[in-house]
């Protein structure tokens, strides 16, 4: 009987505890990893520069270059520093801008990388993808995911709690995004990926019921391992598919048109809210706006400092971010004088659940 199997690309190490970064020496040893030990370290400014200083030590002779990242620009520079040299890793220390950064430019010239994470902000820690800015428009590139993913909570514990709680946001979008790959699959035969879409959904269920806070070591752990998990959802498959459906596509809008508005997993979170309502989902709803508000993160477009009409333009705009993904917002096809009455409906709805 013939043996059938996919192959999966995931991380060769995972690690999420305290103390975790302390053993990045040991993680780089793996000949799988780095082949000599001729390590470049990226950082982002501040608390970056802050953990590659400590773990110095343990990395010997490794250059360290600093990025302000987030930009295709900066990757582009980083990459052409990476390649004067034969480096044979990469490690990453930062937030989602330096890792995204150093994805990109690992990816490039096909050097190993490590992810070293200092917030929880999204799931790019542990994906397939790079957000970049490029030409003021934010965009999304494929890349190789990380060799390794370490998560040290004493760092994360360190960084700013309102930025931690934001990834919160992003998990939870998966449930929405999960149902507009359904819809998908209903009207258009799209194919869903079954694995995919059990690794982006049991982080998401997780985070919508687990008690405790960013102050929980318990708490923070799984909400770490549900953004890996989000990330392995897209290795899988090969897309950004189980984690981002309309939810996505209103967060890529509001960048696009009012750039600097919230972040990625803040703007994920209200998205996925907004068309969980407009698919008629009271019990889903009532779940995620209660996540949402548990964890003072926002549930309306005044709650980002949108009002209605930008909220409106937002709407319209979206599917243009992904011009080949079905959602529902796609599927309803709302002239603006639609989405501003839906809008008044979900904001009644917020208010009275």
């Amino acid at each position: 009987m013939p043996l059938l199997a996919r192959s999966v690309q995931t991380p060769l190490h995972i690690d999420v505890r305290r103390g975790a970064v302390a053993d990045l020496g040991q993680i780089l040893a793996d000949g799988r990893i780095s082949s000599g030990g001729d390590v470049a370290v990226v950082v982002g400014p501040g608390l970056g520069e802050r953990i590659a200083e400590l773990i110095r030590p343990t990395l010997g002779s490794a250059d360290v270059f600093t990025t302000g990242g987030g930009t295709l620009d900066a990757a582009m520079e980083l990459g052409a520093k990476l390649r004067a040299r034969s480096y044979d890793a990469v490690v990453a220390i930062g937030g989602g801008k330096t890792v995204d950064t150093a994805k990109y430019a690992a990816t490039r010239y096909a050097i190993p990388m490590v992810s070293v994470a200092t917030s929880l902000a999204n799931d790019g820690i542990a994906s397939p993808v790079a957000s970049l800015v490029n030409d003021g428009i934010k965009g999304s590139y494929g890349v190789h995911i990380p060799l390794a993913v370490i998560v040290d909570l004493d760092f994360v514990e360190n960084g700013p709690d309102a930025v931690n709680r934001a990834g919160i946001g992003d998990v939870i979008s998966n449930i929405s995004a999960l149902a507009d790959w359904e819809l998908s699959r209903e009207v258009r035969g799209e194919p869903v990926d079954g694995l995919a879409a059990s690794l982006a959904r049991m982080g998401a269920e997780a985070m919508l019921t687990i008690p405790g806070d960013m102050s929980d070591d318990a708490f923070v752990t799984v909400l770490a391992e549900a953004l890996i998990s989000s990330g392995l959802a897209m290795a899988v498959c090969g897309t950004s598919r189980p984690t981002s459906g309309g939810c996505h596509e209103i967060m890529h809008a509001t960048d696009s048109l009012f750039p600097g508005t919230a972040s990625h997993g803040e703007l994920a979170g209200l998205g996925a809210l907004f068309c969980t309502f407009l698919r008629g989902d009271e019990r889903r709803f009532v779940q995620m706006a209660d996540c949402l508000e548990r964890h003072q993160l926002p549930l309306t477009p005044a709650d980002v400092g949108l009002d209605a009409d930008q909220f409106v333009e937002i709407v319209e705009f979206a599917p243009r971010t992904r011009p080949d993904r079905y959602t529902i917002i796609e599927h309803l096809a709302m002239t603006p004088d639609e989405i501003r009455r839906k809008l008044a409906d979900y904001a009644d709805a917020v208010a009275h659940r």
